[in-house]
């Protein structure tokens, strides 16, 4: 069954199943089908999160174990309501403490039945896997290990030992083992199994094989096939080898159960028309959202402002593609060197193997790989050796790329190994195990460094409008035209009319009332100038830093007078969480600290800025802002709501967003699940949500999506559109903008005959006129639902 609409609940240790449970009448009254539920099989003990699964066969005992999530869809299922859940088939815990088949593979080594669950170069290991868990080199850790019960101890670590060594001295034990005990550190360079990203504590699995996927998805079947579980929510499939097999193996496997990936698209990137799922997360729904609420020209003025006040410091330019180019290299050289490395010993195994290419020095596959991954603006290929070479393949790894990546190159008769590089990338030399290796290894590294120099390193460091710098997002144009969402929307309800869709996710940097609070300085960039001169007084130790903090507070302090801000003000952790905030910002952003190679100093000035200015005395100066902003805010906020509730595909709801929520990145915005007051959003949420669910051919699969073009000089000002002739959405865009050329005078909405009833409205109002003026349709919200009554 397709949902009409889920709630995402982050479940933790202190939010178990239990809790859940009680949630559920709640939830049920608020109007959602699902349950969304974040991963639930048994993770490292204490995780908030549930990504660093230790064991696939279990479901993990701090939230209740098998029962608990049996009991939860049992209470479920007596409100109406079903089960989405999150599954994380990329990677697993690195902990040999925690995870059993881990375990395995360290204890026996490379003729472990389990050794294939992994991708590990033992080659380049000389037989072992490095593990960089040590908090310094190992010269300096021998006096703290031990053998105890078998087993080798480090501080609270433990790790299996190979059979017959236990009674050796500690370092031929050491040199006994199947793995090699390291410092941290050299993670970076020597690393020899592939991750998630950059974190060595999540290592990849291999469910391209289909031992390993039948081993690992088990219970995940086994509870789908029980009714347990009706959907599910697909993390990172970029990160597998084979995105689109893996995909239709689970799907014979559930039997075809609503399925949508966490796939980013880029810019126009569509998801593969082949990929059986319902759709996407949602990340390129967002986009289109929160761009019909930010105004182009003001956002072209703040980038030029931007500029102004932040790029002269240290040479940082401050345009988007070469900040992205910069971030790419950087992530490239440090933190990706070790799987760039793979992919060149991977290379020079394939050319050694054929004469035409023995000549390819190893240096110049080196800079072939690294100019290539540096100009991908998509996230990976979807290619396989031997399998059909599509044109958004080949668009992913460019010919343009190419050339650009072989005008570095010195010498032409160099520069060729740009194109063998290129076709290893595409699959089109042979589908030997070497090429293959390479084929999946490159769109994985593609992925990763994506990731890491756009989402996690360049959106820290170019932010004219923060509210842009979402996943998925484009800083350099976050403004989007009524006609380019109408044509979204027509696509999404021809080709995935059961997508999912968000606003607010446990992974967005900003919640979408802070995204609002910023997006309406694009209707006044004036102001942000005045606001900037106002607190000019109180000194940062970085100008982007200041951009960004005074930004963040701005979104996240709430309007009111000076006691309303003097109220919040005393109500931690408000100032904290903005500190972690810009501390995790500026430690991404890697322009003055890390988090690997930390300034101390810096961080520290950071901590008192954030606490003299932003959090602190001037957080008073801001409120007056955003009391002044108010109006736009709040039409912005509830407009992109009504908007993700009624368009084309099924809306996720994060937990709490049922009303004003305010949330800045990861931890921030995954605590604790606390029901709130409801709020103007919360009847704006719930109208919509009861409205899906009593006309679900309206909305669902079968329904149709109309643009509704309102006429007279404020046309512009509002978006509306038509769900199967039978309910009608109209927000209002840019009111900021709209109040300063004078209102909506005489503009109106066309309606098609009948009576159309607001449901937002109270007490009803019924229109039955050919059009309604906009002032009469706006007067009490700047917004409106309307259903007909035919």
């Amino acid at each position: 069954m397709t949902p009409s609409a889920t709630y995402r609940l982050q479940l933790r240790p202190d939010f178990p199943f239990s809790l859940a449970e009680k949630s559920v009448p709640y939830l049920a009254a608020l109007g959602v089908s699902h349950l969304h539920l974040s991963p639930v099989l048994e993770a490292v003990p204490g995780s908030t999160h549930g990504y660093d699964v230790v064991d696939h066969a279990s479901v993990r005992a701090e939230l209740g174990g098998e029962e608990g999530l049996r009991q939860l869809a049992r209470r479920a299922r007596e409100h109406g309501l079903g089960i989405v859940l999150d599954i994380v088939p990329n990677h697993m815990a690195m902990s040999p403490r925690h995870n059993r088949v881990l375990r395995e593979v360290l204890r026996q080594g490379e003729s472990s039945p389990y050794a294939r669950w992994f991708d590990i170069d033992w080659a380049a290991g000389d037989g072992k896997i490095l593990l960089p868990v040590l908090p310094g080199p190992v010269g300096g850790e021998l006096g703290a290990m031990r053998v105890e019960d078998g087993e080798l101890h480090h501080g609270e670590q433990r790790f299996p030992l190979a059979p017959g060594t236990e009674g050796l001295p500690l370092p031929r034990l050491l040199d006994a083992q199947h793995y090699r005990l390291a410092w941290w550190r050299l993670a970076r360079t020597e690393l020899n199994y592939r991750r998630f990203f950059t974190i060595s504590d999540l290592i990849g699995v291999r469910v391209e094989d289909p031992d390993v996927f039948a081993e690992s998805h088990a219970k995940i079947l086994e509870l789908v096939r029980d009714g347990v579980v009706d959907g599910l929510r697909i993390d990172h499939p970029d990160g597998l080898a084979d995105p689109e097999r893996y995909l239709r193996r689970l799907g014979e496997a559930t039997g075809g159960c609503w399925t949508v990936v966490e796939k980013i698209l880029t810019g126009d990137e569509r998801l593969p028309a082949t990929w059986p799922v319902a759709g996407t997360t949602g990340y390129d729904a967002l986009r289109r959202v929160d761009g019909l609420f930010t105004d182009p020209v003001g956002a072209e003025q703040l980038e030029r402002r931007f500029r102004e006040v932040v790029a002269p410091a240290e040479d940082r330019g401050g345009h988007w593609e070469p900040t992205v180019r910069r971030a790419a290299y950087r992530v490239l050289l440090h933190e990706l060197a070790a799987e760039t490395a793979y992919l060149v010993r991977t290379a020079r195994r394939v050319c050694a193997a054929d004469p035409a290419l023995r000549d390819h020095a190893p240096w110049a596959l080196e800079t072939a790989i690294r100019e290539l991954l540096v100009r991908m603006e998509l996230y990976r290929p979807y290619v396989t050796p031997g399998g059909p070479r599509t044109e958004a393949a080949t668009a992913a790894v460019s010919e343009e790329a190419a050339r650009q990546a072989k005008a570095v190159f010195a010498v032409p008769e160099e520069a060729t190994a740009v194109d063998v590089v290129r076709e290893l990338a595409l699959g089109g030399l042979g589908d030997g195990p070497d090429q293959v290796a390479f084929c999946a290894r490159f769109a994985q590294t593609a992925s990763a460094l994506r990731a890491k120099s756009v989402e996690d390193t360049a959106f820290y460091r170019f932010m004219p409008l923060s509210s842009a710098n979402e996943v998925g997002g484009e800083p350099a144009r976050p403004a989007v035209s009524p006609r380019e969402f109408h044509a979204f929307c027509e696509r999404i309800a021809r080709d995935w009319p059961a997508t999912g869709t968000v606003l607010t996710t446990h992974d967005t940097k900003r919640s979408a009332e802070v995204r609002a609070g910023v997006a309406v300085l694009s209707q006044c960039p004036r102001w942000w100038d005045d606001l900037l001169a106002q607190v000019s007084g109180v000194v940062s130790p970085d100008p982007l830093v200041a951009w960004q903090a005074w930004q963040t507070a701005l979104g996240f302090t709430p309007s009111g007078d000076s006691s309303d801000v003097d109220t919040a003000l005393a109500a931690a952790p408000d100032g904290e969480r903005m500190e972690g905030a810009l501390l995790k910002s500026v430690r991404e952003a890697g322009l003055r600290t890390t988090w690997t190679e930390g300034d101390a100093r810096f961080e520290q000035a950071v901590k008192d800025f954030v606490a003299a200015g932003p959090a602190g005395a001037a957080r008073r100066t801001v409120a007056h802002f955003t009391r002044a902003l108010d109006p736009y805010v709040r039409a912005a906020s509830l407009g992109a709501a009504l908007v993700h509730l009624t368009m084309p595909g099924v809306p996720d709801l994060y937990q709490g967003t049922e009303r004003e929520y305010y949330a800045l990145v990861d931890p921030d915005n995954r605590a604790r699940f606390r029901p709130g007051a409801p709020d103007e959003k919360t009847v704006v949420t719930t109208a919509a949500l009861l409205l899906r669910r009593e006309r679900p051919g309206v909305f669902g699969e079968s329904g149709t999506y109309a643009p509704v073009d309102a006429t007279g000089p404020a046309a512009g000002h509002c978006l509306a559109f038509s769900r199967t002739g039978e309910v009608i959405t109209a927000v209002t865009r840019l009111p900021l903008r709209l109040a300063e050329a004078g209102g909506w005078a005489d503009t109106a909405l066309p309606l098609p005959p009948g009576r159309w009833r607001d449901v937002l409205a109270a007490p009803p109002r019924v229109y039955e006129a050919s059009s309604v003026p906009l002032t009469t349709l706006f007067q009490d919200r700047p917004i409106a639902l309307l259903a007909s009554e035919n």
